[in-house]
């Protein structure tokens, strides 16, 4: 293993592409420390850390915050993060499925995906301009900022400055995916969650282990314990799921020209246990934060209290893991063709051995794709519950427990095991040895 990282280094491109990756990052973490003019950060984190349960629009920005590393409760020049656009590159992936002028847009090449991208980008800018409203309207509303103040001119300064960071991050993450190691994106999100990991830690420490009882002390620390020992468990079940696929055997048909004989080869069609990634989870969560958000502004606390996030309950986690379920079925659905995908081979002059080309294919194809998003979406919800379930029964806070799964360990796995792919494609390349040693890789096939 020490040999493999030694190794990394000695090709100089992918020696340079790894620097440049952990530059691009360090400046998206400088952002962090930049705060929006006329806010003070220090404040807004107080507001937050005494208010415990601020209800409605809180919950949005605990969420969003999950997924940018707690920059919403510092209100800095990247307290959006790179939401706004991950929010809009789903919004154009789902438009292109059912919308056929995107459709026959996006397969016109690469110029029909520069297109889109540029349609991605406006969307981008739009979602920046809504939500930085809303968080300045926030800010002023909890008496961070004086109402004498916030003038039209504070409004405009502070849209701009938070539309602009946003706008920033975008651009440093296409940086990061042009010239470093992985997708830039991707690593910035789990940049921001990484670096919020050891801030839970520290407050669980600070919390429940300095202020508590001299007897309570040892009872403290095993709950510390036995969240990191889960974090372990959790995240190599993570990686094994994420990893899991049903290979599905493809016949290539033989073809004679003359004395030769062509095709006959076989291969494998591998379909994943999860395809839908964490996409579904946030599907879901967002779906439940929004009437929470509407039931808190027209003051109905009584319905509110069965979907609050900070207070899960049976009802609460019975339509979040309904939720899950049917988004896993519903991304599914849209990317996953059946019908098309065995056209396509039917036209390649391949077949999967024992079953008939055409409909007996896609019909062979939906049902087991079916089983396995069963299966997947069965995982999702288990993930999606576990850190409620671990905060209910050992009394931790959600926000350390988060970490034991949901949308933040999907996230983090995916992108790791992409980046480790990435680097080991470099290595082999140049005939270096990868993570997988050459004698397991061989007994793996």
């Amino acid at each position: 293993m020490w040999e493999t990282f030694s190794n990394i280094f000695k090709i100089p491109e992918l020696r340079r592409k790894i620097i440049v990756t952990f530059a691009l990052l360090i400046v998206y973490r400088i952002g962090f420390f930049i705060p929006i003019p006329g806010v003070d950060p220090r404040r807004i984190a107080d507001i937050l850390q005494q208010s415990g349960n601020m209800g409605g629009f809180f919950d949005v920005l605990a969420f969003a915050s999950a997924l940018t590393g707690g920059a919403l409760a510092k209100s800095t020049l990247f307290a959006l993060g790179i939401m706004p656009y991950i929010s809009a590159s789903i919004m154009f992936q789902l438009l292109v499925k059912v919308v056929p002028s995107l459709e026959k847009l996006s397969k016109e090449g690469a110029s029909g995906r520069q297109k889109i991208s540029q349609y991605t980008r406006y969307a981008t800018v739009a979602l920046c301009v809504l939500q930085s409203i809303f968080i300045v309207k926030w800010v002023v509303q909890i008496g961070i900022v004086n109402p004498f103040q916030a003038t039209f001119g504070f409004y405009f300064v502070a849209v701009l400055t938070l539309t602009t960071g946003t706008m920033f991050v975008m651009w440093l993450g296409e940086q990061i995916s042009a010239y470093g190691v992985g997708n830039g994106v991707s690593l910035i999100i789990m940049a921001g969650i990484i670096a919020s990991m050891p801030a839970a830690l520290f407050n669980f420490f600070t919390t429940k282990v300095r202020q508590a009882d001299p007897t309570q002390v040892p009872l403290e620390m095993t709950k510390l314990v036995i969240i990191l020992l889960l974090f372990v468990i959790v995240t190599v079940a993570v990686v094994i799921m994420q990893q899991a696929s049903r290979r599905i055997p493809i016949q290539q048909q033989k073809m004679t020209r003359g004395r030769k004989v062509y095709g006959g080869s076989r291969h494998y069609m591998p379909l994943k246990l999860n395809p839908g990634g964490v996409l579904p989870v946030i599907f879901a969560q967002a779906l439940l934060i929004l009437p929470t958000a509407i039931l808190a502004g027209l003051g109905w606390d009584t319905l509110r209290r069965y979907i609050n996030m900070n207070s899960p309950g049976f009802w609460y986690i019975t339509i979040y893991c309904f939720l899950i379920g049917f988004f896993t079925y519903f991304w599914t659905s849209l990317m996953f063709n059946p019908t098309e995908m065995a056209d396509q081979m039917k036209e390649h002059g391949s077949f999967i051995p024992g079953i008939r080309p055409g409909k007996r294919t896609a019909d062979y194809l939906e049902k087991v794709m079916n089983r396995l998003t069963f299966v997947g979406s069965i995982y999702l919800a288990l993930i999606a519950i576990f850190p409620l379930i671990v905060s209910s029964v050992m009394g931790v806070s959600l926000f350390l427990a988060a970490f034991l799964g949901g949308t933040g360990i999907l996230i983090v796995v995916g992108v790791a095991l992409d980046l480790v792919q990435r680097v080991e494609s470099y290595l082999l390349q140049r005939h270096y040895e990868g993570f997988i040693s050459r004698d397991k890789r061989v007994a793996g096939k």
